[in-house]
């Protein structure tokens, strides 16, 4: 049976799953439209201003992705046996978000190149986020750690419509 998430970790998780979508877009936005004048007026070079907004646009499209990631987690039922699992994946997910983002965004407006160092502990942090998902995918849940819920095979009626003709309705 499922268990997880709880009703109410359900709608903590969707908050914030909501919260990392808004920011996503919000911070998009601004890095299409706010952007590009903020880094002229740092008196960055036009070659350095297109590498940092392609920088930029990579953490924005890669935050938004794991934001919806976020919201399917937040729905997604599990068995006990994975709720560990599915914690931890989420956890992973908002780390991700954090750092590769979070730095990529930093790096940009600051114009700091060494916080492109942190970026890739944000990309390993997904993909231990993904890992543990595939991990809780594989190894479905045994016959004893959750109770089995009977399966229905929707079939016609003998004396269906359906049935005579063999078209669905």
């Amino acid at each position: 049976m499922p268990c997880l998430p709880t009703d109410a970790q359900s709608h903590h998780w969707l908050g914030w799953a909501g919260v990392c979508g808004g920011l996503a877009v919000l911070i998009g936005a601004f890095g299409a439209h706010g952007l590009p004048d903020h880094l002229s007026a740092m008196g960055l070079d036009p070659a350095l201003i297109q590498r940092r907004l392609d920088q930029f646009d990579v953490g924005a499209r890669y935050h938004l992705a794991h934001a919806v990631a976020l919201l399917a987690l937040s729905a997604l039922p599990t068995s006990r046996r994975h709720a560990r699992t599915v914690r931890w994946a989420y956890r992973l997910m908002w780390a991700g978000v954090l750092l590769f983002s979070g730095s990529l965004y930093l790096l940009v407006l600051t114009n700091t190149p060494w916080l492109g160092a942190i970026t890739p502990l944000g990309g390993l942090a997904w993909i231990a986020a993904w890992t543990l998902l595939a991990i809780a995918g594989f190894f479905p849940v045994r016959n004893g750690d959750q109770h089995h819920r009977k399966t229905q095979t929707i079939a016609p009626e003998p004396d269906s419509a359906e049935s005579r003709s063999g078209a669905p309705r």
